[in-house]
């Protein structure tokens, strides 16, 4: 799943094919095919997630006690809640510089609805004065309401958290610090991997992707850009590192 970008995404699902991994990408929202709703909200509720789920649970081709959740920013999030808060039972969750909990201060259920429009919703969104959004403070753990945190405490899988240190668009580290405190308090802390890169950005995707630390965010009403981060050489070889570390994390939990 990926973020806040919204649409269908299938690059990465196609690499994890091409290894022998039957992959699903799935669209959220923002997404013509999903139910009706305002184009920039999250209309589906966990139902969605759990149909998602068992569809491929029910494959002929796919073994239903071996299935993970992987989502990149915003779907690391929805990741994090499939593996903790639905009626599922991933066999491991990879969560790449996403959020421990909703930073939209509300929860996605199945009666309820998500804006994830192109106007700052929440005072942590700020734009200077290039025109450069940033949305980083807005994922701080601190501004994270307590009801909209994960609750850790329910994580029954292997969890692989990437981290690129130089992210500007969410605060993936503080992120990270916090989640493995929570599961240490719980007791679950060997569930946690976390790999860290310094000098990388947000979009950590597969290798040889192109980085742009900064890209535009919307062009209406008017033209915005976002900074995501990440330093050309230190971002290209996160991207390499992280994409063997995740599937030898995948060989070992979904075929071990």
């Amino acid at each position: 799943m990926w973020g806040m970008g919204g649409g269908l995404n299938e690059y990465r699902s196609a690499l994890f094919a091409s290894r022998g991994f039957a992959s699903l990408s799935l669209a959220y929202f923002n997404h013509k095919e999903i139910r009706p709703g305002p184009p920039n909200c999250v209309s589906v509720g966990d139902g969605y997630f759990r149909s998602a789920f068992q569809l491929l649970q029910d494959h002929p081709q796919v073994c239903g006690d071996r299935i993970g959740v992987i989502g990149l920013s915003f779907g690391g999030y929805i990741a994090l809640r499939i593996a903790t808060q639905i009626v599922v039972r991933p066999k491991c969750a990879i969560c790449v510089n996403g959020p421990m909990g909703n930073v939209t201060n509300t929860y996605i259920s199945d009666h309820s609805t998500e804006s994830h429009d192109n106007h700052p919703p929440t005072p942590y969104w700020q734009i200077d004065g290039q025109g450069y959004l940033t949305i980083r403070k807005s994922s701080l753990p601190s501004n994270i309401l307590p009801e909209n945190r994960i609750k850790f405490e329910n994580l029954a899988c292997p969890l692989l958290c990437i981290v690129g240190e130089d992210d500007q668009n969410a605060s993936s580290a503080e992120n990270a610090t916090e989640m493995e405190e929570s599961l240490r308090a719980a007791g679950r802390a060997h569930l946690f991997t976390c790999l860290s890169y310094p000098g990388a950005g947000h979009l950590i995707e597969p290798p040889y992707t192109p980085n742009s630390r900064i890209s535009t965010w919307a062009n209406k009403p008017k033209k915005i850009l976002t900074v995501w981060g990440g330093h050309p050489a230190s971002h290209a070889a996160a991207q390499e590192d992280s994409w063997k570390k995740i599937l030898t994390f995948m060989e070992c939990n979904l075929r071990g």
